[in-house]
């Protein structure tokens, strides 16, 4: 069996032996989980390796690129300049990003961009990488129409949902928001995670390992459809995540590079009340807009039942067709493509977090994603796991 390090509370043992079988079948190359609970982290581990090779072990400190996990940091810096009065989530974008008004979008409003309702979920026209990585792509998303009727229906913001509350960030703090995530939120915490990564900590990355072939190829689908405008312009490729152009780029949507214990840090401000050792970032009245249910049925852009509420995915609502295993209550969360989660349980104060760099299919969590967490329900005596 392989071996797993860190520290485990025992009651998680089952857990802790479900991610070493994972690494001993090959299903798993490197991982790393971790739970809160009530401010105490009772589950810190980490095993497998950070190269394909199997060279190099995971360690204490292993990053790695989190894909659409992400987008919770990229809500929570939101929502901290909600909690402060700087941010209104009712009014317009245009109110902070003038220039965002054009073509329809003077109705597109803050808690839009915030749970994939804008109408906005991609770039209208072909665009590259190279393009996605720099300041065009953001005048380019100021300058399109909306593809549906904001407000009306989530279509998955997938790419660009960090550009797009990126530049609000800007436009009210002055800050970028890889500048605001460090000196806001990572700093204050003492939580490792960033957007892009600095050359200095590339040494500290576990390369990401690509999926295998999506179920839909989307280059035979309809290129007018939302999935494919949104998913298949600039065309998906995971290598890209371990260049150096991606590693320097401020796209908050995609590419936050950090570990379980750094989400789990970030994101139990959300569990435990807006305060994480003496370090306040919200107001419970912001943690309740959360849980405003702003879309709930099939998602127009991956196809699926999806639950949004303000920044988060919600696990009551449609969602449950998608991931049952999901636990119900209070509780917000998203996930990244290939399986990396994180979960705010504020029914039972559990933060949950699960990151890894060989990616698996699968839109809401991995097969993976769903051992991880039911184990570690099942460890906390929650009914149905």
């Amino acid at each position: 069996m392989a071996n797993v390090e860190g520290h485990c509370d025992p009651r998680f043992n089952q857990l802790k032996a479900t991610l070493a079988a994972q690494l001993s079948s090959g299903d798993e190359l490197g991982a790393a989980i971790a739970i809160n609970i009530d401010g105490e982290n009772v589950v810190d581990i980490w095993g497998g390796y950070t190269d394909e090779a199997r060279t190099q072990p995971w360690s204490k400190d292993t990053i790695t690129n989190v894909w659409s996990s992400t987008k919770t940091v990229a809500s929570l810096a939101a929502l901290i300049l909600i909690s402060r009065g700087i941010l209104d989530p009712d009014a317009p974008v245009a109110k902070y990003w003038p220039e965002f008004a054009q073509n329809g979008k003077d109705k597109v409003l803050v808690r839009h961009i915030l749970s994939h309702t804008s109408g906005v979920s991609g770039w209208e026209g072909p665009i590259t990488w190279q393009e996605v990585f720099g300041p065009s792509s953001i005048e380019r998303l100021a300058e399109q129409a909306p593809w549906w009727e904001p407000g009306t229906a989530s279509g998955y913001h997938s790419n660009n949902m960090g550009h797009l509350i990126g530049e609000v960030i800007r436009r009210t703090s002055g800050k970028s928001m890889k500048q605001f995530v460090a000196e806001e939120i990572s700093g204050p915490l003492g939580a490792d995670f960033q957007i892009g990564a600095q050359d200095k900590d590339w040494p500290h990355i576990a390369a990401v390992v690509p999926p295998p072939p999506m179920p839909i190829d989307l280059t035979k689908m309809d290129p007018n459809s939302l999935t494919v405008k949104t998913f298949a312009n600039p065309p998906p490729d995971a290598t890209r995540a371990n260049t150096a152009d991606w590693r320097r780029a401020d796209m908050a949507a995609i590419n936050g590079h950090g570990n379980a214990r750094s989400l789990v840090r970030i994101l139990s401000t959300i569990t435990l009340g807006g305060t994480v050792d003496g370090v306040t970032l919200l107001s419970p009245e912001t943690i309740d807009l959360i849980f405003q249910k702003q879309a709930d049925g099939t998602d127009l852009v991956v196809g699926i039942p999806l639950t949004f509420g303000i920044g988060f995915g919600l696990t009551e609502g449609a969602i449950a067709q998608t991931a049952p295993w999901l636990p119900k209550g209070r509780v917000c969360f998203w996930s990244g493509w290939g399986g990396s989660i994180i979960v705010m349980d504020l029914d039972r104060k559990v933060t949950f977090s699960y990151v890894m760099q060989k990616m698996s299919s699968g839109i809401v969590g991995s097969e993976r994603t769903e051992a991880y967490l039911r184990a570690a329900y099942m460890a906390l005596g929650v009914d149905g796991y």
